[in-house]
């Protein structure tokens, strides 16, 4: 206890009254993850404002043996950024270092620390003339930080690439508290390992990203969206290819929801409209983007590609949003899908990729065999047709116990649509991480080889095990910790 207290005082002291906490009012609502899934406790909560106080903070726990747990927004979904209940480890919360270091509009690159909130990126450079290309429904609250760390998708990776593509340099503070800087992009750079990518979705298991170089693009001078009603899943397959040959690259994005999706959003939020007069079994929600040279053709464009789905028989109905307002209502109704859901009822949401060329005949075949294996359930598959990663979602029955649901019957779903996936060569994770929700599941159906690779290199960067322990890397059978 007498070391516990001394690495309490030392840390107060290092980072002073805005840098650390152990007010319970102060760390309370920050040790229970965005869903409400998994609650822990803390020592206390720093809130360093550089670099240089992350790794001074981080040799001192190194030297007390306190474990860290980084945090950006907390609005994971798997439960990677709160701590156990055992209440021996601290928060590091990376939001007060939200500074914009250097932006150069004609490199079109961007370097920004951890705590910059992603709208508030997208703000700066749209003054710029420029974008940066990735964004999804939590963007008020995601910071750079921990989309880095889980090498977040959302709704533009189909023709940009995840978190892993933006990124041009890192900097990080090590488990040993030194400080690892590739923040000053080369195109070439042949000397060894790629350290940064390997710092990219590790849920700050080997490192502590405090600040990021990223790559941006031109401003979009135009868009078109698209809401398709369809009869299958497989009919939004053939449209996907239908557009990527129609459109090429202006298509930007492809997503699907069901029927009970969209219901669901119509019912919960008061302001949504359904797109189309009669309600479809499947719906696509379709982007096509053009800059200042390509926008021109975009109207024509988007009529062109409808029309001749229509002639191919790939849709049932379609419509193309009027104006702007339009086609950000069209996104509403798909970013609204989480919300709604929950206002429902508990679920169990699986967030799954297969090769895209499979993913509607899994989504065809897996929806019926889990609704047939768990009477009652209702599963829901939604989001990026494009590049292979749904939602896939099952809601509990209407008179399930909330809690005693998800630890019995929704664990054995879970277990249920993993061997579904990976029966079909998928992943249990595509872009929301494997946290603690599905750090089990991952050494349950993981390839030995890989979670071999995985263990050594976590015990190699962070040997005292004190960075985020009990998130991603699965333990090996009989150890203790990791």
């Amino acid at each position: 206890m007498k070391e516990t207290d001394n690495f309490l005082k030392a840390a107060a002291d290092l980072l002073g009254a805005r840098g650390w906490t152990s007010d319970p009012e102060l760390v309370t609502p920050w040790l229970t993850d965005w869903r409400g899934r998994f609650t822990g406790q803390a020592l206390g909560l720093a809130s360093p404002a550089t670099t240089q106080d992350v790794a001074a903070l981080v040799k001192l726990c190194s030297q007390y043996r306190i474990p860290i747990v980084p945090q950006g927004g907390n609005s994971g979904m798997s439960g990677g950024a709160t701590p156990d209940e055992s209440g021996e480890s601290i928060i590091l919360s990376l939001r007060r270092m939200d500074t914009v270091r250097a932006f150069d509009a004609d490199a079109r690159q961007i370097t920004c620390e951890a705590g910059v909130i992603l709208q508030t990126l997208h703000e700066t450079v749209e003054a710029a003339g420029l974008r940066f290309p990735l964004t999804l429904g939590g963007k008020g609250s995601a910071t750079i930080g921990g989309l880095i760390s889980t090498n977040a998708g959302g709704t533009q990776v189909l023709r940009h690439g995840s978190m892993r593509a933006q990124v041009l340099g890192i900097e990080a503070v090590m488990a040993d508290g030194e400080i690892f800087d590739t923040l000053r992009p080369l195109k070439k750079d042949n000397r060894g390992f790629d350290l940064k990518q390997l710092l990219i979705g590790s849920e700050g298991t080997l490192g502590i990203v405090t600040a990021s170089t990223l790559r941006l693009l031109p401003a979009l001078a135009d868009r078109a969206v698209l809401w398709a009603g369809l009869g299958d899943i497989r009919d939004a397959r053939k449209l996907l290819l239908h557009a990527e040959r129609v459109a090429g690259d202006t298509l930007e994005g492809f997503e699907v929801m069901p029927r009970h999706s969209l219901e669901a959003v119509l019912a919960h939020s008061p302001n949504a409209r359904a797109p189309l007069q009669q309600q479809h079994e499947w719906n696509a929600l379709i982007e096509l983007t053009g800059d200042a040279s390509a926008a021109v053709a975009l109207p024509n464009l988007a009529q062109n590609l409808l029309e001749s789905a229509f002639e191919e028989g790939l849709v049932a109905d379609a419509t193309i949003a009027r104006n702007e307002a339009q086609a950000q209502d069209f996104w509403m109704l798909r970013d609204e899908i989480a919300p709604a859901e929950r206002a429902i009822g508990p679920a169990m949401q699986h967030d799954i990729s297969v090769p895209v060329s499979d993913m509607a005949d899994f989504v065809a075949v897996a929806v019926p065999k889990v609704e047939k294996a768990f009477p009652g359930s209702k599963a829901v598959a939604f989001g990026h047709l494009g590049d292979g990663n749904v939602h896939f979602h099952v809601l509990a029955p209407r008179d399930a116990t909330p809690g005693e649901w998800e630890r019995t019957e929704g664990k054995a779903i879970s277990a249920f649509v993993h061997d579904e996936v990976t029966a079909w060569r998928g992943s249990i994770s595509a872009e929301h991480g494997i946290g603690q929700l599905k750090r089990e599941e991952l050494g349950r159906l993981g390839d030995p080889a890989q979670l071999a690779i995985l263990r050594q290199v976590k015990k190699a960067l962070d040997p005292k095990g004190l960075l985020n322990p009990g998130k991603l890397v699965p333990l090996e059978t009989g150890a203790e910790s990791l």
